[in-house]
């Protein structure tokens, strides 16, 4: 009888969770273009006073969001750079342009727009959103303790992600995953 591969019995997903046990430092393209959760229900933004100019800047945004996720980011910024033109103060259009930055590699933009959007923004879920964005940058750039700063903060307003990252960038966690990894590797 042939030695049966304990690999050959995991799913896709849960070889994938071994795969993040086992190389939790390791940020590629999966993990971190993948921030998105839902965030606690009472975890709101301050509500923005409607007038002509926010709704015009709403609707920018909202057609610059559709243009990203169709792909179309030279358009989307476009769209996101005439609503900040329009409303520069709307902590939200940073936090969402950062976003089509990084799907376009440009770190560094998007992390100037994450500075901005958090000096604008109060406690609510576009803090939230832009705490977890700007640690996932931190920590791709191996700035680790930046990142716990960030990923901590955005814990204390209800993020299980931000939670997961802290976790993940715990060296004991990582030393607990290295001892697991030559466990499995011994069973193979």
């Amino acid at each position: 009888m042939a030695p049966v591969s304990l690999a050959e019995h995991l799913s896709d997903r849960d070889k994938m969770v071994l795969e993040a046990i086992f190389t939790p430092t390791q940020i590629g393209s999966d993990v971190s273009f993948s921030y998105d959760e839902e965030l606690p229900v009472e975890l709101k933004d301050p509500i923005e006073e409607l007038n002509e100019t926010v709704i015009e800047s709403m609707d920018l945004e909202a057609r610059a969001i559709i243009a990203a996720q169709e792909n179309r980011y030279d358009d989307a910024l476009n769209l996101f750079g005439k609503a900040i033109d329009v409303t520069p103060a709307r902590a939200s259009l940073y936090n969402n342009r950062a976003q089509t930055m990084r799907l376009l590699n440009d770190d560094t933009g998007a992390l100037a727009d994450l500075n901005t959007a958090l000096e604008l923004t109060s406690p609510g879920r576009t803090k939230c959103q832009a705490l977890c964005q700007r640690g996932l940058l931190y920590r791709k750039q191996e700035k680790l303790d930046e990142a716990k700063l960030d990923f901590t903060e955005a814990a204390k307003l209800g993020s299980k992600f931000a939670k997961s990252q802290l976790i993940e960038i715990n060296p004991y966690a990582a030393l607990c995953n290295q001892m697991l990894r030559e466990a499995f590797d011994k069973l193979k």
